[in-house]
Protein backbone atom coordinates (compact mmCIF):
# COMPACT_ATOMS: atom_id res chain seq x y z
CA UNK A 1 0.00 0.00 0.00
CA UNK A 2 2.61 2.44 0.89
CA UNK A 3 4.32 1.52 -2.34
CA UNK A 4 1.56 2.54 -4.71
CA UNK A 5 1.30 5.81 -2.24
CA UNK A 6 4.91 6.30 -3.20
CA UNK A 7 4.36 5.58 -7.07
CA UNK A 8 1.52 7.70 -7.34
CA UNK A 9 3.54 10.75 -5.62
CA UNK A 10 6.43 10.52 -8.53
CA UNK A 11 4.00 10.74 -11.02
CA UNK A 12 2.86 14.34 -10.03
CA UNK A 13 4.45 17.09 -12.23
CA UNK A 14 4.56 19.91 -9.89
CA UNK A 15 4.25 22.46 -13.15
CA UNK A 16 3.58 22.77 -16.63
CA UNK A 17 3.90 25.96 -18.33
CA UNK A 18 3.15 27.63 -21.26
CA UNK A 19 5.18 26.22 -23.76
CA UNK A 20 4.14 22.58 -22.69
CA UNK A 21 0.70 23.64 -22.93
CA UNK A 22 0.89 24.91 -25.78
CA UNK A 23 2.47 21.45 -27.35
CA UNK A 24 -0.82 18.94 -26.32
CA UNK A 25 -3.82 21.58 -26.86
CA UNK A 26 -4.92 23.15 -30.41
CA UNK A 27 -6.05 26.14 -28.96
CA UNK A 28 -4.21 29.85 -29.61
CA UNK A 29 -4.89 33.50 -28.69
CA UNK A 30 -7.39 34.60 -27.91
CA UNK A 31 -8.98 31.00 -26.68
CA UNK A 32 -6.31 29.48 -25.02
CA UNK A 33 -7.49 30.41 -21.37
CA UNK A 34 -5.31 28.21 -19.34
CA UNK A 35 -1.52 29.72 -18.60
CA UNK A 36 0.18 27.32 -16.36
CA UNK A 37 -1.05 23.92 -14.65
CA UNK A 38 0.21 22.30 -11.20
CA UNK A 39 -0.26 19.29 -9.53
CA UNK A 40 -1.02 17.12 -12.82
CA UNK A 41 -1.80 13.32 -12.25
CA UNK A 42 -1.48 11.95 -15.66
CA UNK A 43 -5.03 11.10 -16.51
CA UNK A 44 -6.25 11.48 -13.14
CA UNK A 45 -6.45 15.23 -12.20
CA UNK A 46 -4.81 18.84 -11.68
CA UNK A 47 -5.22 22.46 -11.32
CA UNK A 48 -5.40 24.59 -14.13
CA UNK A 49 -4.49 28.66 -13.62
CA UNK A 50 -5.86 31.32 -15.35
CA UNK A 51 -4.09 35.14 -14.61
CA UNK A 52 -7.70 37.60 -15.79
CA UNK A 53 -6.78 40.43 -16.89
CA UNK A 54 -8.35 43.53 -18.35
CA UNK A 55 -6.76 43.20 -21.58
CA UNK A 56 -9.12 39.86 -22.31
CA UNK A 57 -10.30 40.22 -25.75
CA UNK A 58 -14.03 39.21 -24.33
CA UNK A 59 -14.04 42.32 -21.70
CA UNK A 60 -15.08 44.79 -24.62
CA UNK A 61 -18.51 43.12 -24.98
CA UNK A 62 -19.14 40.97 -22.07
CA UNK A 63 -19.59 44.11 -20.46
CA UNK A 64 -17.28 47.48 -21.26
CA UNK A 65 -18.79 48.75 -17.81
CA UNK A 66 -19.00 45.87 -15.48
CA UNK A 67 -16.33 43.45 -16.95
CA UNK A 68 -17.30 39.99 -16.18
CA UNK A 69 -15.97 36.59 -17.67
CA UNK A 70 -18.22 34.83 -19.06
CA UNK A 71 -19.26 31.76 -17.32
CA UNK A 72 -18.69 29.45 -21.00
CA UNK A 73 -15.30 30.76 -20.55
CA UNK A 74 -14.81 29.28 -17.31
CA UNK A 75 -16.15 26.05 -17.91
CA UNK A 76 -14.01 25.92 -21.47
CA UNK A 77 -10.91 26.87 -19.16
CA UNK A 78 -11.86 23.65 -17.07
CA UNK A 79 -12.21 21.80 -20.00
CA UNK A 80 -9.20 22.52 -21.53
CA UNK A 81 -7.30 21.72 -18.22
CA UNK A 82 -8.72 18.40 -18.60
CA UNK A 83 -7.69 18.07 -22.06
CA UNK A 84 -3.85 18.48 -20.73
CA UNK A 85 -4.66 16.00 -18.00
CA UNK A 86 -5.69 13.26 -20.89
CA UNK A 87 -3.03 13.90 -22.81
CA UNK A 88 -0.34 14.08 -20.09
CA UNK A 89 -1.09 10.00 -19.94
CA UNK A 90 0.01 9.20 -22.94
CA UNK A 91 3.58 8.25 -23.99
CA UNK A 92 5.64 11.36 -25.34
CA UNK A 93 5.25 10.42 -28.93
CA UNK A 94 1.55 9.58 -29.18
CA UNK A 95 0.34 13.24 -27.21
CA UNK A 96 0.76 15.36 -30.50
CA UNK A 97 -1.40 12.61 -32.16
CA UNK A 98 -4.36 13.14 -30.20
CA UNK A 99 -7.28 15.30 -29.68
CA UNK A 100 -9.96 16.21 -27.01
CA UNK A 101 -13.09 17.02 -27.92
CA UNK A 102 -16.15 18.52 -25.52
CA UNK A 103 -19.15 16.34 -25.52
CA UNK A 104 -21.14 16.99 -22.56
CA UNK A 105 -21.84 20.23 -19.66
CA UNK A 106 -23.85 18.54 -16.40
CA UNK A 107 -24.95 20.27 -13.20
CA UNK A 108 -23.45 23.62 -13.89
CA UNK A 109 -23.10 26.22 -11.27
CA UNK A 110 -21.90 30.08 -11.24
CA UNK A 111 -21.36 31.53 -7.95
CA UNK A 112 -19.51 34.79 -8.21
CA UNK A 113 -18.52 36.70 -10.82
CA UNK A 114 -14.82 36.52 -11.79
CA UNK A 115 -13.18 39.66 -12.61
CA UNK A 116 -10.09 41.34 -14.02
CA UNK A 117 -7.03 40.92 -11.53
CA UNK A 118 -8.29 37.34 -10.29
CA UNK A 119 -6.53 34.36 -10.66
CA UNK A 120 -8.74 31.23 -11.18
CA UNK A 121 -7.60 28.05 -10.00
CA UNK A 122 -9.00 24.97 -12.16
CA UNK A 123 -9.42 22.22 -10.12
CA UNK A 124 -10.25 19.19 -12.29
CA UNK A 125 -10.55 15.54 -11.13
CA UNK A 126 -11.49 12.52 -13.49
CA UNK A 127 -14.67 10.81 -12.76
CA UNK A 128 -14.68 7.97 -14.75
CA UNK A 129 -13.47 6.73 -17.59
CA UNK A 130 -14.37 4.29 -20.62
CA UNK A 131 -11.91 3.34 -22.76
CA UNK A 132 -11.81 6.66 -24.59
CA UNK A 133 -14.73 8.52 -22.80
CA UNK A 134 -13.84 10.47 -19.84
CA UNK A 135 -15.71 12.25 -17.24
CA UNK A 136 -14.37 14.96 -15.01
CA UNK A 137 -15.86 17.20 -12.54
CA UNK A 138 -14.14 20.67 -12.22
CA UNK A 139 -14.16 23.70 -9.61
CA UNK A 140 -13.24 27.38 -10.16
CA UNK A 141 -11.65 29.16 -6.82
CA UNK A 142 -10.73 32.15 -6.93
CA UNK A 143 -8.31 33.55 -3.15
CA UNK A 144 -9.41 29.80 -1.98
CA UNK A 145 -13.49 30.74 -2.71
CA UNK A 146 -15.47 28.59 -5.03
CA UNK A 147 -16.62 30.59 -8.35
CA UNK A 148 -18.07 27.72 -10.61
CA UNK A 149 -18.90 23.99 -11.12
CA UNK A 150 -19.41 21.60 -13.36
CA UNK A 151 -19.56 17.83 -14.53
CA UNK A 152 -18.40 17.29 -18.00
CA UNK A 153 -17.31 14.08 -20.48
CA UNK A 154 -14.94 15.19 -23.22
CA UNK A 155 -13.63 12.07 -26.05
CA UNK A 156 -9.98 11.42 -27.27
CA UNK A 157 -9.91 10.99 -30.77
CA UNK A 158 -6.71 9.79 -32.71
CA UNK A 159 -5.77 12.56 -35.76
CA UNK A 160 -5.63 10.71 -38.82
Amino acid sequence: MEENKQEEQTNIIEEMRIGEILKLLPHRYPFLLVDRLKNVVPGESGIGIKNVTMNEEFFQGHFPENPVMPGVLQIEAMAQTAGIIVLTAFPEEERSGNSVYFMTVDEVKFRKPILPGDVIEFYVKKEQAVRNVFKFRGEAKVDGKLVSQATFSAMVFKKA
